[in-house]
């Protein structure tokens, strides 16, 4: 199948063919004609599958053939989690929509709220947003969502792992009722289903690849090693191999910017990128493993989600994750677009109901080695890690309190929801 056989206007063709693209993803074949028909539509499909061009494409052929009002209210509303797929799902939006009459505007928490306020106050047809500074904006009455004709909900998921329920009924809220609602997700969880039935009306289910299911042409590996050589192992791995292109996940920011000194003091350039990074800070880095200065990006879950890098060879879990879901989104960075890639876990006894876990889940054992030097310990104990190492499966405010020094004018009141609100917003 072709792009021109999905009955998109001329305009966006000639903005597809400018990317270079010919044939639509599987996510894009099955989602974009029920959203070209009105229809709601629930996707479930992974981060690199095409699923931002999916919804895209169709949301600028619909309002380019609705009215355009002189003072242009935010007509399409498309919501994120965090600050990197925002700009990146921003930068999807301007490309295809260069041929058509088309505004469109990203605004995120972390940066000077001025230059979005201005730009928004010139009109805005298509609005990128994360929660946090979407609301504040609205409640500031600078933005005004009553206009809002298709509401976009992305990474659903990460949208609940986050803490941002509530601040998504807050937003639901201030739309009007009658609209076209289109969520993506990794996963069809209950948890997700849950919120859809809140938000969708009759929706279409569609599904790229079967559910929680990894993409074949990752080659994943786990090396079963001692706690405390981790670190001397993941920098012999890169070191021999001569990686230049590594993402690694770490379970906490701490444990993020230990691993990244320790990868800088052994010769490797790495930055570390977590939601206590700055914007400028997370840009910067993000820039420089793109463009082959910095070889090694050392994240959180959280701020690792929606990244979009191009034939990423390598990802490393230097611990693994004990959520089983987010393995599959973690090593999805990798394997896109056809090209192969290699996913290496660094597992130590602590871990081994985690490792568990995640074969259940992806239904296949994973190949174990262990490296001379870096042999696992015997004695260690194989009880799990405490859930509070790593990220809680609760989906509370509370589980996402943080301190953030500049606070929030706009938050509710009351410790636990204020502390959980900030969190939020540090990371949005």
């Amino acid at each position: 199948m072709s792009f021109n056989s999905l009955g998109l206007s001329d305009a966006l063709l000639k903005a597809i063919n400018k990317k270079g693209y010919d044939k639509p993803s599987p996510i894009q074949e099955k989602a974009i004609p029920p959203i070209l028909e009105g229809k709601d539509v629930l996707a479930s499909a992974q981060t690199g599958t095409g699923k931002t061009a999916g919804f895209t494409l169709p949301l600028l052929q619909i309002l380019s053939e609705g009215t355009t009002k002189r003072n242009r209210p935010v007509r399409a509303l498309i919501l994120t989690p965090t600050r990197e797929l925002a700009a990146q799902i921003f930068e999807n939006v301007k490309e295809y929509s260069e041929f058509l009459d088309i505004r469109s505007a990203v605004i995120f928490g972390g940066v000077n709220q001025r230059p979005q306020a201005a730009q928004i106050k010139r009109g805005v047809d298509v609005l990128v947003a994360t929660p946090g500074r979407l609301l504040d904006l609205c409640n500031q009455n600078i933005l005004s969502l009553a206009s809002v004709e298709i509401f976009v909900l992305d990474e659903a998921d990460r949208m609940l792992d986050m803490g941002f329920v509530r601040d998504i009924e807050r937003i639901i809220k201030l739309i009007p009722k009658k609209r076209q609602n289109l969520m993506f997700s990794a996963t069809f969880s209950k948890d997700i289903k849950k919120l859809a039935t809140g938000i969708l009306t009759h929706p279409v289910y569609v599904e790229a690849t079967p559910e929680n299911t990894t993409v074949e042409v990752i080659h994943q590996k786990v090396f079963r090693v001692a706690k405390a050589k981790k670190t001397g192992l993941i920098i012999k791995l890169i070191s021999d191999g001569n990686w230049q292109q590594v993402l690694v996940f770490t379970r906490t920011k701490h444990g993020a910017n230990n691993l990244t000194k320790k990868m800088i003091s052994s010769g490797i350039t790495a930055a570390a990128i977590h939601g206590n990074k700055s914007q400028g800070a997370r840009t910067k880095a993000l820039e420089g493993f793109k463009n082959g200065s910095i070889r090694v990006m050392v994240a959180t879950d959280i701020a690792a989600r929606g990244l979009d890098i191009p034939l990423l060879p390598h990802v490393i879990n230097f611990e693994i994750p004990n959520i089983s879901e987010d393995y599959v989104h973690r090593i999805g960075r990798t394997g896109r677009a056809g090209a192969s890639g290699e996913a290496i876990s660094l597992v130590s006894a602590d871990e081994t109901s985690f490792l568990n876990d995640i074969q259940k889940l992806i239904g296949m054992k994973i190949p174990i080695e262990v490296i001379e030097g870096f042999e696992p310990d015997p004695n260690a104990s194989t009880e799990p890690v405490k859930q509070n190492q790593g990220r809680s499966r609760s989906r509370s405010p509370k589980a996402n309190a943080g301190g953030n020094k500049s606070g929030n004018k706009n938050s509710s009141k009351g410790g636990t929801a204020n502390s959980g609100r900030r969190s939020r917003d540090r990371r949005n």
